[in-house]
């Protein structure tokens, strides 16, 4: 058995073979299908809508009603090298589908594939119904609007990242020019250095006498200095550790500011709108059941009325006996024998009930549309919410980092702080030392060793500085590097969010364009007399989803007919002739058909109750279908079949 959703990245099988027990009114039946249009000829009551249904049971749909004297019906179809069926069971009165059909949801296709009579697209056009909202059903916004939220944030994500290199490319000519100084300065120094040295080898002329006085002497210079130096490096580094610290704690104060405002952010709602949410899904589930099944029993009405014989066991004019004839002698009569008790019913009080039920049908759709919109606010506002506790959860983690970093840099500034007074204590006793092996004649030479030994010191602070200057330049050129890249990622991110933005109103536009050219297209071939155009306009409407006021999209069908003296005036759906209805709701879902792709998702369109347009003009609509379905079923009466016969398939026994 083949998997249920399918797109078609190539052609179709050319050939198809469908096998049905038990649907509508056949009990047992295999019809083999060719690429292109099939027309199902014959009288009312030979089973072309069943036939229908059955083709819609094996592709996915549950529109199909099972056989009123059986328990279970299958339908089957082979299709190139797989095979997929579906299976009607009746329990508790209702009718129950299982199996591996070709499609795992068959909304879209029940929409704008399977065009029966009953069909919604067709309906909504007929009704005057406001046909955005139909042809935007299969469009998961929700789904558009989490990927959106998802961009937002890596772009602004990216554009931080760009702002801080923006930052650290501004830093560049400060450190470049203290880099400069700093090189000038030490060469300076240098050559200090070197004439403090010469002056030093000069005024050192006794030597030998005071080697082994210079000797020492020389060794607590040099331990002079190194401790000199290694108490600038304490400073420089209670500094740096300093300033970190005063870092971290205006970062402290931003982050407790971030967490103050998430904490207003709602959490106390979250489990009462997860329950809301979840009570507004269950009872969309339950109207989903409930529209289904008045969907069926409408359907069994009609088919009631338009073949009474179909539900005692097969086709009228194929059975014999009393109970044929007397259920024939009723509907002749005006009324019809009710299959389940054997009473009379009239039919105009059939067709009574089945207006209540398209009342109480309509009324249902209008339900579930309120409850979807008010499903996505509150949507919306779950997703806002959970959004703020990760920001906090994330501020808060965040705060705990910089506690602990704050507390081991103070540890670090402590540490650092004894060191300090260690080598203050110990540069004390250096210079007392110094001071001691001092005498009036080498007073000169020591000053000039001190002289050589700060110039020394002050070069090789110079130097680090130098360094570190230089480390900090390095690291914003490499930085500076993923630039490109990351305006590279900025724009695909931007264009991405762009298209995402606009996905739903280019759907809109497409299903306005497709419907409007289709129309205009029909129109002319057609040829009605005085039906100058049909078209939809797109409009916007202030609408109230709550306590908020938002602008939807709204299609208008707009109609222009003309006199006799071709004086073109604006007339209304309801003035539409039965054929030019039709004819709308037909190229309607051919519309959404058209947009929403679903030639690749399954490649069969049905056609029925075509009867309202003229035999000519049926075979135009057809040819026109044709080019847009791999497969194009269509049921037609005798007398309309006629204008295709040369042309095409025909199946007259089902």
């Amino acid at each position: 058995m083949g998997t249920s959703q399918h797109t078609q990245e190539q052609s179709p099988p050319k050939q198809a073979t469908l096998s049905v027990s038990n649907i509508g009114g056949i009990d047992e039946t295999e019809v083999a299908f060719e690429q292109g249009v099939t027309v199902l000829s014959g009288r009312n009551a030979t089973n072309r809508t069943s036939l229908l249904q059955g083709i819609m049971a094996a592709l996915g749909s549950d529109q199909a009603s099972l056989k009123a004297d059986s328990k279970e019906g299958q339908a089957v179809l082979e299709f190139g090298e797989e095979t997929y069926q579906q299976t009607l069971h009746r329990r508790n009165g209702t009718s129950v589908t299982e199996g591996d059909p070709y499609l795992d949801d068959p909304e879209i296709a029940d929409l704008f594939a399977f065009l029966l009579e009953s069909n919604e697209a067709r309906q909504a056009v007929a009704r005057g119904d406001d046909l955005r909202d139909l042809i935007m059903r299969p469009v998961d916004t929700d789904a558009i609007k989490a990927e959106i939220q998802q961009l937002e944030q890596r772009k602004n994500q990216i554009d931080n990242e760009l702002d801080e290199l923006d930052n650290l490319e501004n830093q560049l000519p400060d450190l470049e020019a203290k880099r400069t100084r700093l090189i000038d300065e030490i060469e300076e120094l240098h050559d200090e250095l070197e004439t403090a040295e010469e002056e030093l080898e000069a005024a050192n002329t006794d030597v030998e006498t005071r080697r082994e006085e210079q000797s020492e002497l020389d060794e607590k210079l040099n331990e002079l200095r190194d401790t000199r130096s290694e108490l600038e490096r304490v400073r420089n580094r209670i500094e740096t550790e300093r300033e970190s610290i005063e870092a971290l704690e205006n970062e402290h104060e931003d982050v407790e500011a971030d967490l103050e405002e998430l904490q207003a952010g709602g959490e106390a709602n979250l489990g009462r709108l997860e329950a809301e949410i979840e009570t507004l899904q269950t009872e969309k589930n339950e109207l989903n059941e409930e529209i289904s099944q008045l969907q069926r029993t409408i359907q069994f009405n009609e088919q009631l009325l338009e073949d009474p014989g179909e539900f005692l066991g097969g086709e009228a004019d194929n059975n014999d006996g009393p109970v044929t004839d007397q259920l024939l002698s009723d509907a002749d009569s005006g009324t019809v024998t009710c299959w389940t008790c054997g009473s009379s019913v009239a039919t105009d009080q059939i067709e009574t009930t089945i207006e209540q039920l398209q009342s109480v049908y309509e009324d249902r759709l209008n339900e579930r549309s309120e409850i979807n919109d008010d499903l996505e606010e509150k949507r919306a506002t779950l997703n806002e919410i959970e959004e703020n506790r990760s920001e906090y959860q994330r501020a808060n983690r965040r705060l705990e980092s910089i506690d602990e970093e704050i507390e081991r840099r103070r540890d670090r500034v402590e540490d650092l702080t004894d060191d300090r007074e260690a080598f203050t204590e110990e540069i004390t006793e250096l210079e007392t030392e110094i001071d001691d092996l001092e005498t009036d004649d080498s007073e000169d030479i020591l000053e000039q060793h001190r002289e050589v030994n700060q110039l020394e010191f002050e070069i090789e602070r110079k130097e680090s500085e130098r360094d570190d200057v230089e480390d900090k330049i390095a690291s914003i050129e490499e930085r500076l590097d993923d630039r490109e890249g990351l305006q590279d990622r900025r724009e695909k991110t931007t264009e991405e969010l762009a298209d995402l933005r606009t996905r739903i109103d280019q759907i809109e536009d497409s299903a306005v364009e497709e419907f409007n050219e289709h129309m205009e297209s029909l129109l002319e071939i057609l040829e009605y007399s005085n039906l100058e155009r049909i078209w939809i306009d797109q409009t916007t409407r202030d609408v109230r989803e709550g306590r908020r006021k938002v602008t939807k999209s709204s299609f208008d069908l707009k109609i222009v007919r003309s006199t006799e003296g071709r004086t073109a005036y604006e007339d209304s759906i309801n003035h539409l002739s039965e054929s030019e209805r039709e004819v709308t709701g037909l190229v309607f879902a051919l519309a959404g058909y058209l947009v929403h792709d679903v030639y690749e998702t399954v490649p069969f369109m049905l056609l029925d109750s075509l009867e309202a347009i003229d035999s000519e003009r049926i075979a135009t609509v057809v040819e026109y279908f044709e080019s847009y379905a791999p497969y194009l079923t269509v049921a037609l009466l005798d007398e309309d079949a006629q204008a295709l016969e040369d042309r095409h398939k025909m199946i007259t026994e089902i």
